[in-house]
């Protein structure tokens, strides 16, 4: 279970947040059986929508975030809920490429860097909200940067990063997300940029033993900075029967007699959790009542 941390400035005008996903990221790996560098590419998105997913309002709010950048790795998908609480999937969890340029994990090379980062918040409204930008670099967090600055007109800074041992498990995860206030002063703005510029990744910091308290009051270091509020967070998926049901009685009639006629079960499999539900020619022409 992760923890984030949420902090304001004393004039109210920036608010940081951080969060510790290390264990949820590991649990990505559990269920995806990813490799190093796509689980360095979902783990990032994945931690980008726990940060995006707490800043919602309602009990029954959500936000997704697809990227398609036209990489190996195919579609990633982050969904959270108003709690930071996550689940997500990649289309093709094992792709092997070399170290960046900078001795990094590629992971612009694994998710491409010719498509578009989407998000999707599901706010108790007639349709979904939905922004959709370019991608700058495929690295992620300047991608959901570019984001906030085209679709929400917020100057927003994000980091993002995970750390995965020669084993392939994930040593540390997390990231942090600044944003700027319209009435935010020049004087406010040069602090958060100097702070910012001080700063090591976000996995040097969490591998010397930082807290994301302490991170988020660095963040804000020389802005008198107070905390607002904290949440723990995990990978959590929300599949269930039911909801599945109402995903095949979605079908119609016509096309759930010829599943029960064409086979002895029908098994759907959640891409989230990969749990498995099974249902019999009995249970699929119930379902048409």
């Amino acid at each position: 279970m992760g923890i984030l941390k949420r902090a304001i400035s004393a004039d109210a005008s920036v608010v940081a947040m951080a969060v510790d996903t290390t264990d949820i990221v590991a649990k990505i790996e559990e269920i995806h059986k990813t490799s190093a560098v796509t689980t360095a590419a979902l783990g990032r998105l994945t931690t980008a929508a726990s940060m995006m997913g707490y800043m919602l309002k309602n009990k029954s709010d959500s936000v997704t975030i697809r990227l398609d950048g036209k990489g190996p790795s195919g579609v990633l998908i982050a969904v959270s809920d108003y709690k930071g609480n996550v689940k997500s999937y990649i289309s093709n969890p094992v792709v092997e490429l070399p170290l960046n340029k900078y001795g990094k994990l590629d992971v612009a090379g694994a998710v491409g860097k010719e498509g578009t980062l989407s998000v999707i918040k599901d706010i108790g409204l007639k349709e979904p909200c939905t922004g959709t930008v370019n991608l700058v670099t495929g690295e992620i967090a300047e991608d959901v940067t570019q984001y906030f600055a085209e679709s929400e007109q917020v100057p927003t800074v994000c980091a993002l990063g995970v750390l995965v041992n020669p084993d392939l498990t994930v040593n540390k995860a997390g990231g942090y997300l600044i944003q700027l206030l319209p009435f935010a002063s020049d004087s406010v703005i040069e602090t958060i940029e100097a702070n910012v510029n001080k700063l090591p990744s976000v996995t040097q910091m969490m591998t010397s033993g930082i807290t994301m308290e302490e991170l988020v009051l660095k963040l804000l270091h020389g802005l008198e900075p107070n905390l607002l509020d904290e949440s723990t967070v995990e990978y959590r998926c929300d599949c269930s029967e039911e909801r599945v049901s109402r995903a095949l009685i979605s079908l119609g009639h016509e096309e759930l007699e010829s599943m029960a006629s064409e086979q002895k079960e029908t098994e759907v499999q959640c891409h989230f959790c990969n749990k498995k539900y099974v249902f019999t020619p009995e249970d699929l022409l119930k379902l048409k009542k």
